[in-house]
């Protein structure tokens, strides 16, 4: 969605500073705090430390952007080279009275915040915490988040004598509050106000952050600055697999790397990405999946069909395009316009021409394949000449006959004056 946003205002001709943020320490498994590091449980099972695991991830999520063709952020920090400003802010927090000491961290008060409900769209008393998760009994109340928490009890450093060193945590800083690590919401706060400044314009994320982590962002930045962190935030709806939400237990959890295993271009599930609004849940399947293939497949030899060089895409129907992707992030809507010119009887340049300004938005990297001719099977050559031949003798029921054949195959049968060509047919709708 972010990076589909991004692409969007920069086709109105905008300049985007766009940053991503990679929280490799502070996060539990339960977003209030509780639970088990999830680095730490990672480390110990793959036998790895956490920085490692840290590195390893971050390495295939870097690449995995490239394979899904999501343009390089303008900046990508790690959470654990921004330690400083993090403690910072919480500094700033507990001079104007907004945190206090438990044993095993430094908490926000949302008490001392009034303004806290309204983000979350709860009053404090209507949230039933007990519901969510087991709460802290020393938390002041169930919604108070961690900003620092200790390495061990009360913030002691660790005694050899007394602890085994097996139980050691492998990442901690010193702190006025003593060895620990900090909460992964201040994290946020503390790199997006150092990279974007406060405040800055827009703000995404995961439908799910949208009633826990980022009414926590707002609450400590807005306490902390007396300014808003963001001026607007999107939040878009979960994919989920066979109709069913994502989960390990259900063992439907799959990477770009498990799709490129079975043999799919990353750039057809981003193609899946453009068919659903980024408000409503996408339904991931393989067969669907399997169709996008066969969709984007066609696209690209259609493309390579069309003459390297454009002309000048008409001003109503650029304006056209503008106002489909600019109603919401309409995607779908701007792609379907895609489909219908590039099916139509359009100038052949100007079909490039809107490959190349229009995919700019869409990202399936297709200008790259303009001009470069398309890979016509065999049978399919030896059918046209069968058809040639057919027409010549004035067989026109076998001449038929042999284009419903083609067709089958997926090629559509174009007569010109300089003979019949079989070029790709886009069926959009097998979406």
């Amino acid at each position: 969605m972010a990076d589909l946003l991004r692409r969007i205002f920069e086709y109105n001709g905008y300049s985007v500073k766009f940053v991503m943020n990679i929280t490799d320490v502070g996060h539990l498994e339960g977003d209030t705090d509780d639970g088990e590091d999830k680095l730490a449980k990672a480390a110990t099972a793959q036998k790895l430390s956490a920085w490692q695991i840290a590195a390893k991830h971050t390495q295939e999520f870097v690449a995995d952007l490239g394979r899904l063709n999501i343009e390089e952020p303008y900046k990508l920090p790690k959470a654990t080279d921004h330690i400083e400003e993090q403690i910072a802010l919480v500094k700033e927090l507990e001079v104007k009275g907004f945190t206090y000491k438990t044993s095993d961290g430094i908490y926000f008060d949302t008490a001392k915040f009034p303004k806290y409900h309204e983000f979350t769209g709860q009053k404090l008393e209507e949230k039933d915490a007990g519901a969510r998760v087991e709460v802290n009994p020393e938390k002041r109340q169930p919604e108070d988040f961690a900003l620092w928490k200790y390495s061990y009890p009360g913030g002691r450093s660790f005694d050899s004598a007394q602890d085994d060193e097996r139980s050691r945590r492998q990442m901690e800083w010193d702190s006025p509050w003593g060895k620990g690590f900090p909460g992964w919401h201040i994290e946020c706060s503390a790199m997006s106000a150092k990279y974007l400044g406060q405040p800055f314009d827009i703000h995404t994320g995961g439908a799910d952050l949208a009633q826990t982590h980022h009414p926590n962002e707002v609450a400590q930045t807005e306490a902390a600055t007396g300014k808003p962190l963001a001026s607007y935030w999107l939040h878009a709806a979960f994919m989920n697999v066979d109709g069913a939400k994502m989960s390990k237990s259900l063992g439907n959890v799959y990477t770009v790397q498990d799709l490129v295993d079975r043999g799919h271009s990353p750039l057809s599930f981003r193609l899946m990405c453009l068919m659903t609004s980024f408000r409503k849940p996408l339904n991931f399947t393989w067969e669907g999946l399997n169709a996008a293939d066969i969709a984007l497949k066609k696209l690209i030899q259609l493309v390579r069909t069309l003459p390297k060089e454009g002309r000048e895409i008409p001003e109503e129907l650029e304006q056209d395009f503008r106002i489909r992707i600019n109603d919401d992030l309409g995607l779908a809507q701007g792609l379907s316009l895609f489909w219908e010119k590039l099916r139509s009887d359009l100038d052949p340049q100007i079909k490039s021409q809107i490959i190349k300004n229009w995919d700019q938005v869409f990202g399936l990297d297709l200008a790259k394949e303009l001009g470069r001719g398309i890979d016509i099977p065999q049978e399919v050559t030896d059918l046209l000449l069968a058809r040639q031949q057919a027409r010549e003798a004035k067989d026109f029921t076998r001449a038929d006959e042999i284009r419903n054949s083609i067709e089958a195959m997926g090629f559509e049968v174009r007569d010109t004056e300089q003979g019949s060509e079989a070029v790709p047919r886009i069926e959009p709708t097998i979406l």
